[in-house]
């Protein structure tokens, strides 16, 4: 089967030839339509993510895909074989990114019918960090206001939309064309960060959502009304200098959790929320999809189609 894989970090991760994983006591085969890519990947293959996993190689790229489950292992009562879902599997693992994928059957939730295979792979690790770092870790409420930094990545996109639909006033950094996405997705402030000092812009925000991290961050702490509260995804905040402007400061990681995600994919279609791509491709155009992935320009999700 084809699988995009790495066999040592810092490789060029390519598409090879590899074999059907066996499929064990617990677990599924899925026959993969659609894989998204994430920053995750890009940390797997720099080798940074085995801070937080352990990463077996040679390992296939891709924690999030959809498919329809192929085969079931023993024990496995839940899925049955051509039962299409949605699968998010942990990074130390081969994921998504080949034409045939085991996982756990615990790790995956049924794809929607409202939903197509790409739309469901975009969604478990941006939608989960999006909900939870906002809801989870910021605490963010009705009537609060949020500074969203990287509103048209993929995080971005469902953390604007997430803040709307619980009535937060949200504010989006954002440059180009994701200035118009980011006001689509419903925030109601956009500052194009190109050509405007965000700092110059707002004051007194209860949340930042960090999604970019670098200077972007230590620049955040000063728009925070005192005892607000900054939540990174990109960098763990900088204690001391949360301290000293009174606010508190905190770093989210989203690890798969298929019964969050069940709730997430159900609360997304049934309120209407938009999955944003920004580009699908085949898996014979890898290359591209990986160069636009590493840009950080990408608007929305990257999908990758096997089918």
């Amino acid at each position: 089967m084809r699988a995009v894989r790495i066999h040592r970090f810092n490789d060029t991760p390519r598409i090879e030839d590899a074999p059907t994983p066996d499929v064990e006591t617990g677990e599924v085969l899925v026959r993969v339509q659609a894989a998204a890519l994430n920053p995750l990947d890009a940390l797997v293959v720099s080798g940074f993510a085995q801070h937080f996993f352990d990463i077996r190689l040679p390992i296939t790229l891709a924690t999030d895909f959809a498919g329809v489950i192929e085969r079931v292992g023993s024990g496995v009562t839940q899925w049955k074989a051509g039962d299409q879902v949605i699968a998010w599997a942990d990074a130390g693992v081969s994921g998504g990114l080949a034409d045939f994928a085991v996982v756990p059957a615990s790790a995956c939730v049924a794809l929607p019918d409202a939903l197509s295979a790409a739309q469901g792979s975009a969604i478990p690790t941006a939608g989960i960090t999006a909900w939870h770092a906002l809801f989870s870790s910021a605490k963010l409420k009705a009537g609060e206001t949020v500074l969203i930094h990287g509103a048209a990545g993929g995080v971005g996109g469902f953390a604007v939309q997430f803040a709307h639909m619980a009535g937060a006033r949200v504010i989006a950094t954002a440059s180009g064309d994701g200035l118009a996405l980011a006001r689509d997705l419903g925030a109601d402030e956009v500052i194009d960060y190109q050509a405007r000092d965000f700092t110059t812009a707002v004051s007194g925000v209860d949340v930042v959502l960090d999604l970019v991290g670098g200077e972007t961050q230590s620049r955040s702490y000063s728009v925070l009304r005192p005892g607000g509260r900054l939540v990174s995804t990109a960098m763990p905040p900088d204690e001391a200098m949360a301290k000293a402007h009174g606010v508190e400061a905190s770093i989210f990681y989203a690890k798969p959790y298929a019964d969050r995600l069940g709730d997430l994919v159900a609360m997304i279609v049934g309120n209407g929320l938009k999955v944003v791509i920004d580009r699908q491709v085949s898996i014979d155009a890898f290359d591209e999809a990986w160069a636009r992935q590493t840009s950080g320009r990408a608007r929305g999700k990257i999908v990758v189609s096997l089918s």
